[in-house]
């Protein structure tokens, strides 16, 4: 019968598995002894942003793509909303509502996730409400100017 201790040492078998298990966790994107730092902040704009750190093996930067989700809502796009516009209107300045609910046919909302690569992550919320086919009330609570926007997405902070 031919064994595997037969063809190899168990010092070389030992150092092998040592090898693909040092090899296959390199794989993994989280590392369990690097500091994570995930502390929601207030920007100047109100809006919710938290900063997460992730380096492979504590010491390499791991490549994080920016990725958006949802609708942008600006201050200024928000401004130009009055009460008793028709929903045409609406969806002329705000654009495609994401959430139309089938319970809820008079809300529209318009969330609104970004998040870096470098982990910074800002998140805002739009809720139109109607009634009889008119905007009845709209809660933008403290959405970004469209230059802070531009700021996060084209120039990123030097360090």
């Amino acid at each position: 019968m031919f064994l595997l201790s037969d063809r190899l040492p168990i010092r070389s078998a030992a150092a092998l598995a040592l090898a693909a298990g040092v090899l296959l966790s390199g794989c993994s994107s989280i590392n369990p002894w690097a500091k994570r730092e995930e502390r929601p902040r207030q920007t100047t704009a109100g809006v919710k942003q938290t900063v997460e750190e992730s380096k492979s093996f504590g010491l390499l930067p791991v490549y994080r793509p920016n990725v958006q989700q949802g609708n942008f809502v600006s201050r200024e796009m928000v401004d130009q909303l009055k009460v008793g516009m028709t929903p045409d209107q609406v969806r002329f300045i705000l654009g495609t509502p994401l959430i139309v609910d089938v319970f809820h046919g008079e809300r529209w909302d318009y969330p609104f996730l970004m998040k870096r690569g470098d982990g910074t992550v800002m998140s805002s919320h739009v809720v139109v409400r109607f009634k009889e086919g008119r905007v009845a009330s709209f809660d933008g609570g403290q959405v970004p100017e469209e230059s802070q926007y531009l700021k996060l997405i084209a120039a990123p902070e030097k360090k």
